[in-house]
């Protein structure tokens, strides 16, 4: 198994292994903003969040995802959610995705603080010599918060996934690949930086 269960922490932030008991603190932190109500991506709600955990810990067990809680250490709480996917250890390939944040945390240096510990992770314990990011065509946030990390566009899945309402989605991929981690790290620890 290339994952093992970490807890990574850093100033502000702790990701902690998801578990079927941080349900209701999930569905709290995605009560601040309603963030189910999003049409292009998928966080959970009451009515979903066992399922959504369930998944997340399905993935884990075959060696695909490693899933957290986002945990604000001043206070405990959880505040969202985000987790290594589509594992590829052969390959030395991983995602990271499943990412939201509660509105009042969005446009704060949380994703920044995560991603470094994730990308530190991936690229200085696991080896990874590629980190993926994708998302909607429609997600503009989602899309201008990668390229800020310092991801590279590679290119569109047209009609990549089917959607519930019958569509199809357009993903955008993204990609940091092992030769750019060292100039992607001060980057985002000089973003870090500049928030007081």
């Amino acid at each position: 198994m290339w994952f093992k269960d970490i807890e990574l922490e850093s100033k502000n932030i702790k990701l902690v292994p998801l578990r079927m008991d941080h349900k209701d603190a999930l569905v709290e932190a995605a009560s601040d903003g309603e963030l189910w109500k999003l049409w292009f991506t998928f966080v959970p709600n009451n009515e979903s969040v066992t399922d959504y955990i369930a998944t997340a810990l399905e993935q884990k067990a075959k060696g695909l995802a490693l899933p957290f809680v986002v945990i604000e250490k001043s206070s405990g709480k959880v505040i969202g959610s985000t987790r290594f996917c589509n594992a590829d250890p052969i390959n030395q390939r991983v995602e990271i995705g499943y990412t939201w944040y509660s509105k009042s945390y969005q446009k704060t240096s949380c994703n920044t603080e995560c991603k470094l510990l994730l990308l530190t992770h991936a690229f200085e314990s696991l080896n990874a010599i590629a980190v993926e990011f994708r998302t909607s065509w429609h997600n503009q946030a989602s899309r201008s918060a990668i390229a800020r990390l310092g991801a590279k566009q590679d290119g569109v899945l047209r009609n990549h996934q089917k959607m519930p309402n019958g569509g199809y989605r357009d993903t955008v991929v993204f990609s940091i690949i092992n030769i750019e981690w060292l100039s992607v790290k001060e980057s985002l620890e000089f973003k870090l930086s500049t928030y007081s």
